[in-house]
């Protein structure tokens, strides 16, 4: 059936958008380039000058403080093997990828979510943008960062960022909404600024709910590793990429095992330090 409407020229229109700004924010682009190699290069040395032993028993003392001993003994073996198999270096890459994306994330998606909590109309407007940036296929964010930041750590950080944080500010909006109604009129009541409302009632009510969404950002950006491999990002996602591209499957499935270990690792530990702080919040 022959379409009798002209077809719209979008992919015109985008070439032309990212051309425009590629040309006139270069030196944004270039600053944004910058600062992010700098955070990631200054993580990737911090955690390389720990000797790797202290590292695992330190991240090991931090999952038995906030959950138990099972994860504990579980963290200290899933780092003692990813050492083993000689992916130390390509992990601590891999971590400090995945925690510059989910900084980035946590400093705007709270105070996006803090704000969206608080005004309907920009609710409103953030939802359909975050059911955009959810639903949006991960490959796509690639090509304009490539074009804005070239190849590297940067376009991989960039992604990360975009798929990893709308939870963050989904939940945000989420548990502040869910603080009670009868708490918000007590501290009304009392004479309570929005300002005090806000920072001594809900969120310290919301924060469990607040570190899910960490949590979520957490495992999302994690997900993005291999897939940023592709555009020169370094770490576990590049051995799992050129272990698929030379049909290394050993290779492949050490590599892929230990992002599983340090999934469950960060995943364990911020699940728990959320339900501390939910325990916290009952007492």
């Amino acid at each position: 059936m022959e379409n009798w409407l002209p077809k719209l020229p979008l992919s015109e229109w985008i070439d032309s958008l990212v051309t425009w700004l590629t040309i006139n924010l270069e030196a944004a682009f270039d600053g944004i380039t910058s600062v992010l190699e700098a955070v990631v290069d200054g993580l990737v040395a911090g955690f390389e000058f720990i000797p790797s032993y202290v590292f695992m028993i330190l991240l090991t003392l931090i999952a038995w403080k906030v959950s138990n001993r099972g994860m504990a003994l579980f963290t200290l073996i899933g780092l003692f093997l990813i050492d083993n198999l000689g992916y130390w270096e390509p992990m601590l890459e891999t971590l400090s990828l995945v925690l510059t994306a989910v900084i980035i994330s946590i400093l705007l998606g709270v105070p996006i979510g803090i704000w969206a909590s608080q005004k309907l109309a920009v609710r409103q407007i953030i939802t359909p943008v975050l059911d955009f940036m959810q639903t949006m296929p991960a490959f796509v964010y690639l090509i304009p960062a490539i074009f804005f930041f070239n190849i590297g750590v940067v376009p991989g950080v960039v992604a990360s960022v975009i798929f990893a944080m709308p939870p963050t500010i989904r939940l945000t909006i989420l548990g502040i909404q869910q603080v009670p109604a009868d708490i918000i009129e007590a501290t009304e009541a009392f004479g309570s600024t929005t300002r005090q409302k806000l920072v001594k009632v809900q969120l310290p009510l919301a924060m469990p709910t607040i570190m899910a969404g960490i949590n979520q950002s957490i495992m999302l950006a994690l997900s993005m590793v291999v897939i940023s491999s592709m555009v020169g990002a370094p770490g576990l996602g590049a051995d799992v990429y050129r272990a698929v591209t030379q049909i290394q499957i050993g290779k492949g499935f050490e590599a892929g095992l230990s992002i599983v270990v340090i999934a469950i690792v960060l995943d364990r530990i911020t699940q728990n330090i959320g339900k501390n702080k939910k325990q916290g919040g009952v007492i």
